[in-house]
């Protein structure tokens, strides 16, 4: 999966943080067709990623490397949608949703924290961290697998939305494999990746979380999980 004129992405110009409080709550998210992308833990059993992630394939699993670096996949149980993603919605310039949520078959170790979500509403020129496991160039497929942080600044091309964040910096953002990683304001995940325009490093925009909470909390209630909001 491809984070440029296609949704999906890796980090371009960033650090990798293994250790970082983020990636204490990301795993990578494997799809059927050999894709992947980046998902936040948001329960020991759940986890929040990108809707063009999920929909369309078979089958996904969690995948994550042990204290010993091996690495792990899980099977999912469960997969919701969110009603308002639309597959099309580049093509056709409508608005969609993209988000999921995947309930896994067994709960993550505990060295896996849940991400805090946040309902804060970014302002133009705040600086966020984003992270991901893609790779650092869109040729780079080798590069996938290592969790990466960037710090990029909050821009409205398109005018301030209550539905979407778009963050900007030169020659920094996704790639491939970034799709559904976590953006977050240091209190929380504010939103999740979803689109990166034309090359990795470009334009990069999020699904903001906070509009989306009574989605979230009725499919995590559902499944018996909970998500730990800031406020």
């Amino acid at each position: 999966m491809a984070f440029a004129a296609d949704p999906a992405a890796a980090i371009t110009g960033g650090r990798e943080a293994p250790d970082s409080a983020e990636a204490r709550s990301a795993v990578m998210v494997l799809t059927s067709k050999g894709g992947a992308c980046t998902g936040v833990v948001v329960a020991r059993d759940a986890v929040l990623t990108a809707g063009h992630c999920v929909q369309g394939f078979a089958e996904n699993r969690v995948h994550f490397r042990d204290e010993a670096g091996k690495p792990v996949l899980l099977d999912v149980a469960a997969r919701a949608v969110h009603p308002g993603y639309d597959p099309d919605a580049i093509r056709g310039r409508t608005r969609s949703i993209d988000l999921a949520l995947l309930r896994s078959r067994e709960p993550l170790p505990a060295r896996f924290a849940p991400a805090f979500l946040s309902d804060a509403m970014p302002s133009q020129g705040q600086s966020l961290t984003f992270g991901g496991y893609g790779a650092v160039r869109g040729d780079d497929f080798r590069s996938t697998g290592k969790f990466r942080l960037v710090d990029l600044p909050v821009v409205e091309p398109h005018g301030p939305s209550r539905i979407l964040v778009w963050l900007h910096a030169a020659r920094a953002g996704g790639c491939n494999g970034d799709s559904g990683g976590p953006i977050s304001d240091g209190a929380g995940v504010l939103a999740v990746a979803a689109w990166v325009q034309k090359v990795c490093g470009g334009l990069t925009q999020g699904v903001l979380v906070g509009p989306q909470r009574g989605w979230i909390d009725r499919t995590l209630a559902a499944w018996g999980s909970t998500a730990r909001w800031t406020r």
